[in-house]
This record gives structure tokens, C-alpha cells and sequence, in this order.
């Protein structure tokens, strides 16, 4: 009999879907929730051109991600389009994170020749008080809204962000109203995690009980199908949304590519990363602990063999309710507000109420 030789083999890559990468630390708004505290710098050490398309060609050894250009403000980086473009042609879905204040309509037109395929705009307000009392500066709201109807003029599609507080809870309706009347293409809904200048706030998150009447009201807005949305921070809604599935008998199909993809809960290590301004690789950009850094190793590297992404990938080892919970694969507790609040990254999520 023939001897057949099995060659060992580098184990594949864990899949790699999204990836936010916090072009720059400046930001022209000094936002109270804001996890990276941000400000107008400057902020040494800033990754350079060179250093940002050798990750984005990195990058794609990975397969198509959507790469998301967060900041601070990324429109303060002058070389923000020439990124754009070349992540575009290697095959990424570039997508951008501004707060719209910056976003001329010869930004927006920029932006689309250059291949931006979505922005995201914060809207954390219904009205100019509440929206600018939670952004820092006077004006944020009709800067967010002039943004808009640069992208309106622009064609370039746009979704609106919103980070749900106690201070601002009561006006989700109207901001998700808002977002349907402007042509948003979706709402994501961001519940805080108290980190960076939200490690102020914690008297503003939402308790427990406010938590699941918030996600069983996005729920049903998104049953009504009116407006894509999607929790984020919130990894307990797809708990919620497999109960109501099957107390009617029905089987939840998730979107598990492109802009619209809701998979599971939290993400962080296990199909998304963070990359800093100055090449941190991190779970999420709420969970300041350092994989690595991709001055000193590719990120393919550290996403394949980073201890702390290894701990967060095994669910089975998670503490506390989050260890016993039946839902633990599909939700995860979110792991960033976990070690904000207990130190235990792989700790229960504080504001769970089940």
C-alpha cells in the first residue's frame, strides 16, 4: 500500500467580517460619551499613509472585509480619500464614521468618486439641545443635518448612529421617526459602555429593566420592517429575538454579509477588530486591552494568534450567568462593558437582566 504523507497545515483563518480602524484621534466635538475621549489634539504617533495602506493591503489576505474609517473625526486626515480609493481597489467595502459637522458637499462628492460606500452620522437627540448637550458643542445638530443633506445631494447613502442613554431613552422614537423622514438607509443603536469619557456617565446607563424595554422596543420596530436596524453593544437582543421567534414557531434568518449583517452578539475577536490611531489591535475600540500592534506584527498575525482574541472566542469559559446562560453562543454579554465595570473581561454583563 501506497504510503499517503499529510503535510502539515497553517489552521485557516478566523473569519474576519468587520474591521474599525480610528484613522485619527481629532475630533472637532468633545462628546460626553465618547470612549476614546477625543479631542483636538494632537495626538502623536498617528498611523502614516504608508503605514494604513500596508494594513488595508494586509487586510486583504483576509478575504472582502467592510472597513470601517472611525475616529476622532476622520475628515481632519487629509488622506482620508486617498485611503478610501485604495482600500476600494483592493476589494474592501470602505465605509466611514463622522458626526457630519465636517462633511461639505464637495467632502461628500469626494467621498463617493473615491468609493465610500455608507457614512454613519451620530444623531443622539431628537432636537438641537438634547443632541448638542450630548456632542459638546452648540451647533452639532444642524452640522449633523447640514452633513446629511450633503450626502442626500451627493447620493451617497447614510445611516444614522445613535448611543441610547437615561438622558436621551425617551426620545428614541423620535430619533428613529427622524432617521426614516431623512432617507436614512438604517439606525444602528449603540447602548453605552462606559469607557473613555463615558466612565463619567455611569449614572447614565440604563438599568437593567430600561435595557430590555429598549431592545423589545427595537425589536418591534424592526418586526415592523419600516427601517433596517441594529443593536450594537447590545448583544442581548438576540436572545430576545430567538425567544420571540420561537414563541410564534418561526426560524430567524440572519444577514451574515455586507452592510447589513447580524449575525450574533458581541463581535469582539470573533469576527471584528479594532485598530487604533497609533496601530493598537483591540477586540472592539470599547475594550482598551492590546492584542498586539501592527508596527511590530501584521494584523492577519495577531487576528490568528492573539491570546486575548483565543480567550474571547472561547464562549464556553465565560464567567458568571454568562458561563451557565443557554444563549451564551448566540449573545455573549458584552464583553467590553464587563471589564469596564467588573474588570473581568470574560465577567457577566452588568446590565443583563436575565
Amino acid at each position: 500500500m501506497a504510503k499517503i504523507i499529510v503535510q502539515n497545515q497553517k489552521p485557516s483563518l478566523r473569519p474576519l467580517k468587520l474591521l474599525a480602524w480610528e484613522t485619527t484621534r481629532r475630533c472637532n466635538l468633545a462628546c460626553r460619551h465618547c470612549r476614546a475621549a477625543a479631542g483636538s489634539g494632537p495626538y502623536p504617533g498617528e498611523l502614516t499613509t504608508a503605514e494604513g495602506k500596508r494594513l488595508l493591503a494586509d487586510l486583504a489576505g483576509l478575504g472582502q472585509v467592510v472597513v470601517i474609517l472611525t475616529g476622532g473625526e476622520p475628515l481632519l486626515r487629509a488622506d482620508i480619500y486617498e485611503l478610501t480609493a485604495y482600500g476600494g481597489k483592493l476589494g474592501h467595502r470602505m465605509v466611514m464614521a463622522v458626526n457630519g459637522t465636517l462633511l461639505t458637499p464637495e467632502a461628500a462628492a469626494r467621498l463617493k468618486e473615491a468609493g465610500i460606500q455608507r457614512l454613519s452620522i451620530s444623531i443622539d437627540g431628537a432636537r438641537a439641545a438634547s443632541h448638542d448637550a450630548l456632542r459638546g458643542v452648540k451647533g452639532a445638530f444642524a452640522g449633523a443635518l447640514a452633513g446629511i443633506r450633503a450626502c442626500q445631494e451627493a447620493g451617497l447613502p447614510f445611516q444614522v448612529n445613535t448611543t441610547v442613554i437615561k438622558g436621551n431613552v425617551a426620545e428614541l422614537g423620535a430619533i428613529y421617526e427622524l432617521a426614516i423622514n431623512l432617507g436614512a438607509v438604517a439606525h444602528h443603536v449603540f447602548v453605552l459602555v462606559p469607557t473613555g469619557r463615558g466612565e463619567f456617565m455611569r449614572e447614565e446607563l440604563l438599568s437593567p429593566a430600561e435595557y430590555e424595554q429598549t431592545l423589545r422596543w427595537l425589536l418591534a420596530r424592526q418586526q415592523e420592517g419600516r427601517l433596517h436596524l441594529k443593536p450594537t453593544c447590545a448583544p442581548q437582543y438576540y436572545r430576545l429575538w430567538r425567544e420571540e421567534a420561537e414563541a410564534r414557531g418561526e426560524k430567524i434568518t440572519c444577514a451574515t454579509h455586507g452592510l447589513e449583517a447580524m449575525t450574533k452578539g458581541c463581535l469582539g475577536g470573533q469576527g471584528f477588530a479594532f485598530v487604533s490611531y497609533c496601530g493598537a489591535v483591540q477586540p472592539c475600540g470599547y475594550l482598551e486591552l492590546i492584542a498586539g500592534n501592527i508596527r511590530e506584527k501584521l494584523f492577519s498575525e495577531i487576528w490568528e494568534t492573539s491570546e486575548l482574541f483565543a480567550r474571547l472566542r472561547a464562549v464556553d469559559d465565560y464567567h458568571g450567568k454568562c458561563h451557565a446562560c443557554q444563549y451564551r453562543k448566540v449573545c455573549g454579554g458584552c464583553r467590553a462593558r464587563a471589564y469596564a465595570m467588573t474588570g473581568d473581561v470574560l465577567g457577566e454583563d452588568p446590565i443583563c437582566p436575565y
